[in-house]
């Protein structure tokens, strides 16, 4: 299961905003081959958009 507070403090030094977070949720992924993902926080960036839930899900699979 991928978590999205793991993908957070794994790329945090790469991330500036919630687009660099999309890209991170997809990467990781596909290279870890996870099945299931878990939105266990709400992200920190001040461009998170309201469907963030929605955005990261669709990112993911």
């Amino acid at each position: 299961m991928l978590n999205l507070s793991e993908v957070l403090l794994e790329e945090q030094h790469t991330m500036e905003c919630f687009e660099d977070l999309v890209k991170a949720v997809h990467d990781q992924a596909r290279a870890k081959q996870e099945r299931f993902f878990r939105m266990d926080v709400r992200p920190p960036f001040p461009d998170t958009p309201d469907n963030w839930e929605d955005r990261l899900e669709a990112a993911f699979y």
